[in-house]
């Protein structure tokens, strides 16, 4: 019978469909004789169909005429292989996929054939047959709207009993192979966004609003894995133990765009299930205790993992209740939420000696933001039984004060290492940005923009309300409101009511809160011990809350910043003498594009994964200390601290911040120099440049052992750059020589042998930081940089005048050069000209 299928016809006609399914018919059972014959015919039919659906209508009402899909059943039923159930799954994809007409979509949907398929017992332990299973439920989704969606469902009245699409696809949700779990996602997605009120009344209603239980469960299982990825790589520092971090919070990401994807498909009830799942399972319990916990706890996520969560979900999940009960929450103290968790607090945490959260500072001291300093005083109030029911939080005993979440944020900013300087930096900027955030929040945790602040002022003052006048125009500006907004008060109250949060203590107004904010901000731009990239960070963070002048700043706020500017200014004098000089005003001049450009963003620069790789790691473990390399990346680190310091003192200035530097133009060289009376112009001199010997000195040098040449050295400055020199001479040119050689002048470190006193030692340094040119693609985290070493030069002179005269001629051109430096750099060294 199967042979009689390969006769000769026209492929694409009704007469082979027709031919075909009468063969299919004729099939009792499927065996291995007979499988291919059955898989082409499925595999035909599905292209004939499809011909069809585009060209001619008749096709498809043969189809359902013969009931065709009933036959494709009961072909499933007699088949005993299990590649015919692949090829009959992959036909009825193709043809859901590609069937544009809607009567012809709607037949394929109906009389439960479709159904049938969603519950029949295939045998998954073949992972091929899931993935074409998968797909096919897939293909289903991708046509369900609110007329094709009732056909594969049964209702008594109006309530939905059985959505069998639904309930198979979700049982694959948390399959060990993420294709699946993409496929499972995009499925439920398709349901969502129908929009269907009865079938949203299904999903949110149990048994099935467990999956979004499950799904956040699920979530936080892989933000422990992340953890323990993070805590492990410093023991594996290799770029595999890298990359496995980054796979994973790319997987953790797409979580949680998922949960952002299903937010928007308006469903209110799953919303909240997704609010309520989030908090229980994971912030409250897990993510806020972690902030104040012992590296050697027993809690399962550290505090940097912690901190790169709050702001993946603040940034991603856009959901106005979650942002706010976040921000709300963070003005309780950590034993609030470590009730159950048999942990000791970390160092940031004082003992009992902490000043009380609502005792308003003093206006002109200096107000350190640590543990001290930054406490809630917690009255003892009698102990309650009542605990939440998921067990989560508990009511207990306070003693004695302690830090809020809000205020070890703070203190990680100015005694934190860099990587939970930055987490904290940017949960605070994370939540600067959130706009499902209400601005008494923002105020409530003293980081609302003073600009907002204005605005919010001068509306009340133009309408009338209370005294909006009065604040807008005094000293303290409308940031001196005594009371916490009822929006406020309105989350403090859920997150008791709902969440078992309860504490009792008198509120800090928000005045308060932003002064310690300022507070910890000013500390962490004084700090000697953190990456400039932080300080940056923090820079745009203070730019942010305080747009405006120096009115702004508080006199405390400004000595600490005028003295932390001079001490920079202080040094970086110093490295106009130093080994880079040549390269000192280029580095400047590029890096106050570069702070201008983050701290007038409108956004932070870095991505919360950034957290967790917060720092590019040079390739330079071998290099020894006293190294020109290690003295280049303390130059440029010293200069990208200045700038800031520099940019903020003309911010706080009032003063607009300028494009470049102010910084003196170059000269032309002088008539009398050792430049002009080589012959060399401002563009300096190449290999192969002619010079004249006016002031060269003959000397020896052997660049490899046993192979001595002989060559005409000279030093010479042509601005803020110099050269050391060999020439040889012309032979047909007398007191003439084409340079060979030309190595940077700074940094030569010039010594005459102890022994030999005709022998000259000078260092020569790269002509250029390898670190500058970075470049900028590969992994984030770790960039690999060929570093240069320091090359060493003996050089051998007739006399020992001659080896006196060439290491004052290269002491002479070096002091040019610091000078020339030095005078450039003057207006921006002296910043109140």
């Amino acid at each position: 019978m199967w042979f009689s299928f390969w006769r000769s016809r026209d492929r694409f006609s009704l007469d082979e469909l027709r031919y075909l399914t009468n063969q299919l018919q004729k099939v009792q059972i499927v065996n291995d004789v007979n499988k291919d014959f059955v898989i082409e015919a499925l595999r035909s039919i599905a292209e004939l169909l499809t011909y069809g659906d585009q060209h001619d209508s008749s096709f498809f009402e043969f189809f359902m005429e013969k009931q065709v899909m009933g036959e494709f059943i009961r072909i499933l039923k007699i088949s005993k292989t299990v590649t015919v159930s692949l090829q009959l799954l992959q036909t009825i994809s193709i043809l859901i996929q590609n069937l544009r007409r809607e009567h012809a979509i709607y037949y394929m949907f109906s009389n439960e054939h479709v159904n049938y398929l969603i519950t029949y017992s295939f045998d998954f332990r073949n992972e091929e047959l899931l993935s074409y299973y998968i797909s096919f439920l897939r293909a289903i989704s991708g046509k369900l709207n609110k007329n094709t969606i009732s056909l594969l469902l049964k209702t008594q009245g109006e309530e939905v009993v059985s959505f069998p699409l639904y309930v198979e696809a979700i049982r694959f949700a948390f399959h060990e192979e993420s294709m699946v779990r993409t496929a499972v996602r995009a499925i439920t997605l398709n349901v969502y966004h129908v929009g269907d009120e009865f079938v949203n009344k299904f999903i949110a209603s149990a048994p099935h609003s467990d999956y979004f239980s499950n799904l956040v469960s699920f979530f936080r299982d892989q933000c422990i894995n992340l953890s323990k990825l993070f805590s492990e790589r410093p023991k594996n520092p290799c770029s595999e133990s890298v990359s496995a971090m980054l796979a994973k919070v790319d997987e953790i990401e797409d979580n949680l765009y998922y949960f952002s994807d299903v937010i928007s498909a308006g469903i209110p009830v799953v919303g909240s299930l997704i609010t309520d799942n989030i908090l229980q399972l994971l912030i409250l319990p897990l993510l806020f205790p972690a902030l104040q916990i012992d590296a050697d706890s027993n809690l399962k996520i550290g505090a940097v993992t912690s901190l790169y969560l709050l702001c993946c979900i603040l940034r991603i999940v856009k959901i106005k209740d979650l942002a706010n009960t976040i921000a709300a929450a963070l003005l309780y103290p950590l034993e609030t939420f470590a009730a159950n968790s048999e942990v000791k607090i970390n160092g940031y945490v004082s003992g009992n000696n902490c000043a009380n959260e609502s005792e308003e500072p003093l206006v002109d001291s200096v107000t350190p933001v640590n543990a001290g300093q930054l406490c809630v005083d917690i009255p003892n109030k009698a102990t309650s039984s009542q605990v939440h029911p998921g067990g989560i939080i508990a009511e207990r005993d306070f003693s004695c004060s302690h830090l809020s979440l809000r205020e070890t944020l703070l203190s990680y900013v100015t005694d934190g290492d860099d990587a939970r300087a930055l987490g904290s930096l940017s949960v605070l900027a994370t939540l600067l940005q959130t706009k499902e955030l209400d601005e008494s929040m923002l105020d409530g945790l003293g980081i609302l923009p003073q600009r907002k602040q204005h605005k919010k002022l001068l509306l009340q003052a133009l309408v009338g309300e209370g005294s909006g006048e009065e604040q807008l125009f005094s000293f303290e500006s409308g940031s001196a409101r005594d009371s916490i907004s009822s929006e406020l008060d309105g989350y403090l109250k859920k997150l008791k009511e709902q969440y078992g949060v309860s504490i009792g203590g008198a509120a800090a107004s928000p005045r308060i809160r932003r002064n310690q904010v300022l507070d910890a901000l000013v500390k962490l731009l004084c700090r000697s011990d953190i990456s400039t990239e932080i300080l940056w960070d923090g820079g745009w963070l203070l730019r942010q809350l305080l747009p405006y002048s120096e009115a702004e700043f508080k006199s405390h706020h400004l000595k600490l910043l005028k003295d932390s500017y001079r001490n920079c200014r202080s040094a970086l004098v110093q490295e106009t003498k130093g080994i880079w000089v040549d390269l000192l005003i280029t580095v400047l001049c590029d890096q106050w594009k570069k702070c201008k450009r983050a701290i007038e963003a409108s956004s932070p620069r870095k991505e919360p994964k950034c957290i967790l790789l917060p720092f590019q790691k040079l390739n330079s473990e071998d290099i020894p200390a006293e190294s020109s390399f290690t003295a280049g990346e303390r130059m440029s680190e010293l200069v990208k601290v200045f700038v800031l310091l520099h940019q903020l003192q003309i911010f706080s200035l009032g003063r607009t911040l300028p494009e470049q530097p102010p910084i003196q133009p170059q000269i032309d060289i002088p008539e009398i120099s050792r430049a002009r009376a080589a012959g060399l112009d401002v563009s300096g001199p190449k290999p192969g440049t002619e010079a004249k010997f006016v002031h060269a000195l003959p000397c020896r040098i052997a660049f490899e052992r046993g192979k001595e040449r002989h060559f005409h050295f000279l030093a010479v400055s042509v601005g803020t750059l110099g050269w050391v020199l060999l020439a040889e001479e012309l032979p047909l040119k007398q007191n003439y020589g084409i340079v060979r050689v030309a190595a940077p002048l700074a940094g030569t470190n010039p010594r005459i042998d102890d022994k030999h006193a005709r022998w000259l030692h000078l260092r020569i340094r790269p002509s250029t930081l390898p670190f500058l040119d970075a470049p900028k693609s590969g992994t984030p985290g770790e960039t690999r940089i060929k570093s240069l070493v320091d090359g060493r030069w003996t050089l051998a002179f007739r006399d020992d005048k001659s080896c006196k005269t060439a290491l004052s001629m290269i002491l002479e051109e070096i002091n040019l050069q610091n000078m020339e430096v030095e005078r450039r750099l003057k207006p921006v060294l002296d910043l109140e000209l």
